[in-house]
């Protein structure tokens, strides 16, 4: 009976022997397709400054797909970070994945076992050399990782990102122009005040590297979920709102001044897009900004929740002025 006991007492320290659910993971082999789809009514020829290209409904026999929580585009490709921390990458050519890998962080916060190990939020990818730094909530905590995106390099969790808060942490990091860093904390629904925000020199996990406290006002009821950077340096800021019953949810486009964007200031700037619609009014959480063939281009996705019944919409909108 001793050495049951024994036994017994070391599994309860094993995670899922103690009762905690094991991270729903995407499997390498899941299947994936896109389908197109269009807003009720059909497209409009712009929205605001933004012209529609297109949307697609990424799908999978995958119970555990979607949950998609950050965007960046690399290549002819685009990256997807789920909030389990996985990467999806793929590139797509009409309505037809072309390629897709599936990659999971192996280094992060505690062992990986539970989801609030591994509740990725936010991603800036270097389109040069594959370096992803990643927002994560519940520790508030930015992480960097090698290109395999794989293995941890460096890490920090600020002093001032301390009180964010469990489920409302970094849920926007973004690099300037200027090689600046912002991250910027999403707050908790009904919040009022302007969200924390923190400014970096340049790499926000490089030793000794303080950020310098700013705030961000997003519009009212709204709570900001991903930023990219246009190409003349404003910001764009994407910031959703949810409604229930029945379940939807309402997403706009914020552009911020590039000047304006500096230790100690309040951020704010007009709405310039109702996304809503385009969006089939579901969870827009990754925003990404790239230049093609001159033209400057938008892409959006959108996070499911894991809930089969939700698609995971990526759209793709054309920056018109």
């Amino acid at each position: 009976m001793r050495w049951f006991l024994s036994l017994l007492a070391v599994l309860l320290l094993v995670p899922g022997w103690a009762g905690d659910a094991r991270l729903p993971l995407i499997a390498p082999d899941a299947t994936l397709r896109a389908r197109a789809i269009v807003p009720t009514g059909g497209w409009p020829r712009r929205i605001g400054p933004l012209a529609p290209v297109g949307a697609l409904a990424l799908e999978s026999d995958d119970p555990d797909f979607g949950g998609f929580s950050a965007l960046a585009l690399r290549g002819d490709g685009a990256v997807l970070l789920s909030d389990g921390g996985q990467f999806l990458r793929l590139s797509v050519a009409g309505h037809r994945i072309e390629r897709r890998a599936i990659v999971s962080l192996r280094d992060g916060p505690g062992t990986g076992w539970m989801k609030l190990d591994r509740d990725t939020e936010s991603l800036v990818l270097d389109r040069a050399s594959g370096v992803a730094w990643v927002g994560y909530e519940r520790v508030n905590a930015i992480w960097r990782y090698a290109p395999d995106l794989e293995h941890a390099t460096a890490t920090v969790a600020p002093a001032a990102m301390r009180h964010w808060g469990d489920n409302t942490g970094p849920e926007s990091l973004v690099r300037l122009a200027d090689g600046r860093f912002l991250v910027i904390q999403e707050g908790w629904r009904n919040m009022r005040e302007p969200r924390g925000a923190l400014l970096f020199d340049g790499d926000p996990t490089a030793p000794g590297r303080v950020g310098a406290a700013l705030r961000y006002r997003p519009p009212d009821g709204f709570a900001p979920s991903d930023a990219a950077v246009l190409p003349d340096g404003d910001l764009l800021v994407l910031n959703r709102r949810w409604h229930f019953p029945p379940l939807r949810f309402d997403t706009v486009l914020v552009r911020i001044a590039r000047d304006s964007i500096r230790p100690g200031a309040l951020l704010s700037g007009p709405v310039v897009a109702d996304l809503s619609p385009a969006m089939a009014r579901e969870n827009a959480e990754g925003l990404a900004v790239t230049v093609e063939r001159g033209a400057t281009m938008l892409w959006v996705v959108t996070d499911n929740d894991t809930n089969r019944w939700r698609p995971t919409v990526l759209a793709k909108f054309r920056w018109i002025g």
